[in-house]
């Protein structure tokens, strides 16, 4: 497992996460300012600068429910809020197409291009906010200097991570369904045809080398797919061409998502009753949870302000109908952190969540939403 992997989980997750957000505001025709607010909100709060420096610390990954209490923040930290149901297909969508770009990378570096296109995106969401725009800048220039020096062994340790994190989601999407990427059981579909990863040849010779090191044979053979050699390397500096278009918005063309559960995971579900021992990396948990949202900063809405409730469904009927069908392991209510002999920590995680409530009231439609402090009384 790679202790570098946490800062790009988290960066590419949230990214997909601001351009779901971005689509929705659009679809529901928020106000120009209000959306405005809501997207320069959510940037801050997620690229802010003690938060980042506890991201980029060396550590392993923890559960996805311990990462999913930070977005659950992170998309409520302006005046915009989410019910339960919709926080969950807000999670879902963002996890399996980050699968899918870890999937489909033509080698593991370029992981980190899909994290720049991301980054590039999320440029674009600012709007008349120049010291937001540096932040995201000062987090670019921290990818350059942690990973640009990575081997493509240690890369390959970060993919193979990543992988492992998501190697129980199959969620089945309807853009990706409609664009026959991912089968009718979750699943991605793997292409075998394109361009080969940079610095490779494409298939269909091998060389055969005598105990010297000199060439003493070729042999040709005929491959099903059709190969192409790309025209560069994708740019890993501050500006520049990623050629790569995995990790773009592929919302930017409105069309309706919709998230299922596919057999598989509702076979993770029956088994997610079975894992009520407590894990032996609660306590790790707990410390990674207080250190990163002791990194976070909300701002409360002014007086001025009201908040108004994102619907990720078409229809409100639908938001309820997905509440109430979703297997309850699998809705991320509660985490499963046991930490009832350390009431110092209690204490102190307590006091950081308290200091990021928000106070603006919630309306009386959202009440399936939980806050954090409500998903930390598990504990």
């Amino acid at each position: 497992m790679s202790v570098r992997t946490l800062p790009l989980l988290f960066l590419n997750l949230g990214g997909e996460m601001l351009y779901i957000l971005d689509q929705r505001l659009r679809a529901q025709s928020i106000p120009g300012e209000k959306a405005r607010k809501v997207m320069n909100d959510i940037i801050t709060t997620m690229f802010n600068k003690k938060f980042m420096e506890e991201l980029f610390k060396p550590q392993e990954l923890y559960s996805k429910k311990a990462l999913r209490t930070v977005y659950d923040r992170l998309a409520h930290a302006s005046i915009m809020r989410l019910n339960q149901a919709s926080m969950d297909k807000l999670y879902d969508l963002m996890t399996m197409a980050f699968k899918y770009q870890v999937l489909l990378c033509p080698r593991p570096k370029d992981i980190l291009l899909v994290t720049f296109n991301h980054l590039d995106a999320i440029r674009d969401f600012i709007h008349d906010s120049p010291g937001i725009l540096n932040q995201v800048d000062e987090t670019f220039r921290q990818l350059i200097e942690t990973y640009s020096l990575l081997s493509a062994g240690e890369f390959q340790l970060i993919r193979q991570t990543l992988l492992i994190f998501f190697q129980d989601m199959h969620i089945r999407v309807s853009i990706f369904l409609k664009d026959k990427v991912q089968n009718s059981n979750g699943r991605f579909v793997l292409p075998i045809s394109g361009p080969v990863p940079w610095g490779t040849e494409v298939p269909g010779l091998i060389r055969m080398f005598n105990h010297n090191g000199d060439e003493v044979k070729r042999t040709e053979f005929t491959t099903n797919g059709n190969y192409v050699t790309p025209q560069r390397e994708g740019s890993f500096d501050l500006y520049g061409d990623r050629v790569l278009k995995l990790g773009t918005n592929m919302y930017s063309v409105s069309r309706p998502v919709e998230t299922h559960m596919s057999g598989s995971s509702k076979n993770l579900a029956s088994h997610a009753k079975e894992n009520i021992v407590p894990n032996p990396l609660a306590k790790e948990e707990l410390n990674f949870l207080a250190r990163l949202l002791g990194g976070l900063e909300v701002k409360e809405p002014g007086g001025s302000e009201t908040g108004f409730r994102l619907n990720l469904f078409t229809t409100d009927e639908e938001e309820e109908h997905a509440a109430l069908t979703r297997p309850e392991e699998l809705s991320y209510k509660v985490i499963n952190i046991e930490a009832t002999q350390e009431p110092g920590r209690r204490a102190e995680l307590s006091r950081i969540l308290g200091e990021l409530e928000v106070a603006e009231p919630r309306p009386a439609s959202s009440g399936k939403g939980e806050d954090l402090l409500a998903l930390m009384d598990g504990l």
